[in-house]
């Protein structure tokens, strides 16, 4: 889509290093559990696993967060953990990163999001969650948009990552979107169902097929499809870009001067797809946060969608490798 100089790619990384970016959304903890299947239980016919390792990583917004750190801005953290222990573990992880902790709403009656995933012999057994989505309260809301008014001078964008957890709920949305444009900070978006067509006059929405399809109710099949839906969302939600993420299909991006651009994927071995949207929507906002296009900001990010995704497991881009992989795989 886009070919890079050396010299371009440097200026916007440049550019973009140590830039402070707040990351809203719904924060979750990441819990692996490995071991190995022994035997079958007696009392039910499940396996029984004797776990030899924990790990405990950033998850959800959190881990939207560990990318920008991987390309070496600054995020800072806004969302909710409750009073417990893995409240006081995620508290714990944002101080052994150096990560501000003030963006940070401690709720007693809301757990902290986690997801256990249990593997033995290396295949993932099980997945335990345990959250809350229930919206949040006003007051939850007014203390949130009190800390991103008091961040607003020091930051150079806003990504909302929405997972549908009740973090992300219309009035919040309705509120730091406008404070954020009026002070012209990008704000980029990573949607999900419920709040979908709520997220107007933003810099970049980054919806994925199936999230297009369910919102808009229509099948999205082939190239014309994909053109309709994004000239659809573009016109409705009247923001600068539609970004439809396709998977191995790669992306679609629609700006709001008329152009139509289709990117294929980047990845030459496709290992796991897992976290592959956390980094798109890091890597973009970063870009633009280094006075990349809109087409430079998705270009990079399509070449570190392509970089994780031949990793297994959650694993955030790293900006050498990233600027590395592109000046040598340019076509």
């Amino acid at each position: 889509m886009i070919k890079f100089t050396e010299r371009r790619l440097n200026e916007i990384s440049h550019q973009a290093e140590g830039k402070k970016i707040i990351v809203l959304g719904d924060l979750m903890v990441d819990e692996y559990l490995w071991g190995e299947v022994t035997r079958i239980s007696p009392e039910a016919p499940v396996p029984i696993i004797n776990i030899s390792t924990e790990q405990i990583r950033f998850g959800g917004a959190a881990n939207v967060a560990y990318n920008l750190m991987g390309l070496q801005a600054i995020p800072i953290l806004v969302g909710v953990v409750g009073k417990d222990r893995m409240g006081t573990i995620f508290r714990r992880m944002l101080e052994e990163n150096n990560l501000p902790q003030d963006g940070i709403v401690e709720l007693p009656d809301r757990p902290t999001t986690v997801k256990t995933r249990i593997i033995g012999n290396n295949q993932h057994i099980a997945r335990v969650d345990k959250e809350s989505t229930v919206p949040l309260d006003e007051k939850a809301v007014k203390k949130i948009v009190r800390i991103i008014e008091k961040y607003l001078d020091e930051i150079d964008a806003i990504i909302i990552q929405d997972y549908n957890k009740g973090v992300v709920i219309p009035s919040l949305i309705e509120q730091v979107i406008p404070l954020a444009r009026q002070a012209n900070k990008f704000v980029t978006v990573d949607p999900k169902f419920e709040n979908f067509l709520r997220f107007k006059n933003v810099t970049v929405f980054k919806p994925n097929t199936k999230e297009t399809e369910a919102a808009l109710a229509t099948p999205i099949r082939s190239e014309a499809d994909v053109i309709a839906a994004g000239k659809k969302l573009l016109q409705e939600l009247e923001g600068e870009a539609v970004l439809i993420t396709r998977g191995s299909q790669g992306m679609a991006l629609f700006e709001k001067n008329g152009d139509i651009s289709f990117i294929g994927t980047r990845a030459r071995k496709v290992a796991d797809v897992s976290g592959a949207g956390d980094t798109v929507i890091a890597t973009l906002t970063y870009g633009l946060c280094g006075g990349a296009s809109i087409k430079e900001a998705v270009t990079l990010s399509n070449y570190a969608a392509g970089l994780v995704c031949e990793e297994v497991g959650v694993v955030p881009v790293q900006r050498e490798k990233l600027l590395s992989s592109i000046l040598k795989n340019q076509n």
